[in-house]
């Protein structure tokens, strides 16, 4: 029987996919847990262990197709027996669900404005359009987004301000639980810190329950009340955070502490990465020890820079249409990048860090040339690329490839893995079909994807989020690029996994010669990935130097901020 006493209880939960029946088995296998009234219940596990396919079967989600036994319960009542209409009143009022990626909530076609008038009066009908405004300019205010927004659609927003608008959302309603599926993935420390305390606060004052889904090990321990540990679709440990942490029982609670710590470490970076550069010193030494033509060559080409960017600016305007354009008075432009400057060295990893919507994704997209320059200039290999029409951008393109936040997004999900590898082949005309496939099955098994002929044929759906990083990764490195620009490439990823790709771009780096530029909203991240760090805030690097430096003795207060709001493992233990 349901345990009538908690809000939410879980028994003998088991989900099939129906591509992965007679292949991987159960994707939840037999989990059972509860979740109390007002409770903050943090789930946590690595990529592709069942985590969001809990989340989703709790609020029946999943498509039909799928197989579920086991029984949820919410207050006593069975919601797998819900009717269509109970169940249309359950969700939204009763448990909300904020997503990973606030696009898959909001439509591009309707105004913030919109959508929470819309959710209001689909749930409130007794409200009118004056008072459903009000209540939604209130809770869009609790999380920080003024009602000057209300008209903007959500392609207006950065990517942290899109998900405020998802949390708002999913508040309007008063529900007494809000699951939430890895819900700062995608934002930088001092937001995610902003919106988790806003989030936690909001829901203490209403008495709801939070089950936060997520890989993050020290966002858990400072948010949530207790832990269940997830591994190979099963609960493998669960207790209070603290116990769990101090005393964890299971192996693999223990293997993912020690990867998060590993990551944290006191240490500069990882031992794959001291003796990556102790071999890239040996090499320049040997370079610059041996006279002759080539090796000059290849010391001259070292010590010009692979790119260099100059004032560059990326400027917005907030007016809706052309005529607003061309009429307003005070035109109100957000300058994304504003006055950008850097130069990124030949086999160095430049990380770039700030807060969400400070312009690092623009300005990355901008460097590749996907969107125009405002003003200002970037060089690459010499070449100004500003200056280039569309067909010779294109060319140089091939050597400067992306590895972008969420594989998911950018793999075609009707493209096997083996197509979507091979696509970048064939756009820039390098191999015939036979040779795209070699070449494909050979990269596929050098990024750990293994044996490659079957990760050849298969599709994105079927993969870990780990397994679609890794093509991903492969899809970038194709055409033998020299520049690969990573925008938070691990940041879906949990602890254990996160290490493994990081430690693999690492050899990747030695082996093909890359540069990396590096942006992630993790300073733990780019303190274990990155040589240098530059910071970035409101479309200004306002600081960049040595990793060790800006860890050490970070000179700017916003670089300081940043430090003193990223979560750290290491103190809950």
């Amino acid at each position: 029987m349901t345990n009538d006493s908690s809000l939410f209880s879980v028994e003998n939960l088991r989900v099939a996919y129906p591509q992965r029946r007679g292949q991987s088995g159960w994707a939840v296998d037999g989990v059972s847990l509860t979740l109390e009234p007002g409770e903050k219940l943090g789930l946590v596990g690595e990529s592709g262990c069942g985590k969001s396919t809990l989340g989703r079967a709790a609020m029946r989600l999943l498509p039909d197709s799928t197989l579920i036994e086991g029984r949820v319960g919410f207050a006593g009542e069975s919601v797998f027996d819900m009717n269509a209409s109970r169940l249309r009143r359950f969700r939204g009022e009763a448990v909300a669900l904020i997503f990973q990626d606030p696009m898959t909530r909001l439509d591009p076609l309707m105004t913030v404005g919109e959508h929470c008038i819309e959710t209001l009066q689909a749930h409130r009908p007794n409200l009118d359009r004056k008072q459903a405004k009000k209540r939604a300019i209130d809770i869009l205010e609790a999380v920080k987004i003024p009602a000057s927004r209300w008209s903007q659609f959500p392609h207006e927003f950065s990517g942290g301000m899109r998900q405020r608008v998802a949390i708002a959302l999913a508040l309007l309603l008063d529900p007494k639980l809000i699951v939430a599926d890895e819900p700062t993935t995608s934002l930088d420390v001092t937001v995610a810190a902003q919106i988790l305390q806003e989030l936690t606060r909001l829901c203490a004052e209403r008495g709801t329950a939070i089950l936060l889904i997520s890989h993050d090990l020290a966002m858990v321990a400072e948010y949530c009340d207790r832990i269940a540990v997830m591994y190979g679709g099963k609960v493998v440990e669960t207790g209070p955070v603290q116990n769990v942490f101090e005393q964890p029982q299971h192996e693999y609670t223990r293997s993912l502490l020690k990867a998060a710590l590993h990551i944290q470490a006191d240490s500069e970076t990882g031992k794959e990465k001291e003796a990556i550069g102790e071999k890239e010193e040996a090499t320049s030494k040997k370079q610059k020890g041996i006279g002759g033509k080539e090796n000059y060559q290849l010391q001259f080409q070292s010590n010009s820079p692979l790119l260099t960017v100059t004032n560059l600016q990326q400027h917005y305007s907030l007016e809706s249409n052309l005529l607003d354009q061309l009429f307003a008075r005070n035109r109100q432009v957000i300058k994304a990048v504003d006055g950008v400057s850097l130069e990124l060295e030949r086999g160095e990893i430049l990380g770039l860090v700030g807060e969400s919507g400070c312009g690092k994704s623009t300005l990355s997209r901008t460097i590749l040339q996907l969107i125009t320059a405002t003003g200002g200039k970037v060089e690459f290999q010499g070449i100004d690329i500003t200056a280039l029409g569309r067909d010779a951008v294109r060319k140089h393109r091939r050597e400067m490839q992306m590895i972008f936040q969420d594989p998911h997004a950018c793999l075609n999900p009707m493209m096997t893995v083996g197509q979507s590898i091979a696509d970048p082949l064939f756009i820039h005309k390098l191999a015939n079909a036979s040779e795209a496939k070699k070449q494909v099955i050979q990269m596929l098994e050098r990024v750990g994807l293994t044996p490659g002929e079957d990760f050849f044929r298969r599709y994105p759906g079927e993969l870990s989020g780990g397994q679609q990083q890794r093509v991903s990764i492969a899809r970038a490195l194709i055409t033998r690029p020299q520049l690969i620009i990573c925008d938070e490439p691990v940041s879906m990823l949990d602890a254990s996994v996160q290490t493994q790709v990081l430690e693999l771009m690492l050899e990747l780096k030695q082996e093909f010669n890359l540069t990396y530029l590096f942006i992630t909203h993790d300073l733990w991240v780019a303190r274990f990935f990155c040589d240098r760090i530059a910071v970035m805030n409101a479309g200004k690097i306002v600081e960049i130097g040595k990793t060790r430096d800006i860890f050490t003795n970070p000179q700017h207060p916003y670089t300081q901020q940043l430090l003193q709001a990223a979560p750290l493992l290491a103190r809950t233990q």
